[in-house]
């Protein structure tokens, strides 16, 4: 077994965790530990977009660049803002 250790949270923090886990059927150490293990860090998310964009070029001939980046972004932007006003 791993070595505990213990982390501060609010009360606040610590009931909604409780909650959770409740919720889950589980305990809120195989919760935290969980979202921990699922979490991607900055590295793997940068990684992870990396391999989708050589996946785009080499199977379907699709460059992404930071142009193709910036009207997605913009194009979700528009979307969510005609969701919120309807």
């Amino acid at each position: 077994m791993a070595d505990d250790t213990s982390i501060k949270v609010s009360r606040e923090t610590r009931e909604r965790l409780q909650l959770l886990a409740g919720q889950r059927g589980t305990t809120m150490r195989d919760l935290v530990e969980e979202l921990a293990a699922q979490t991607p860090t900055a590295e793997e998310l940068r990684a992870r977009g990396e391999q989708a964009r050589r996946y785009l070029s080499d199977h379907m001939g699709i460059e992404v660049t930071s142009d193709t980046m910036a009207a997605s972004a913009r194009l979700r932007d528009l979307i969510a803002e005609r969701s919120s006003a309807a």
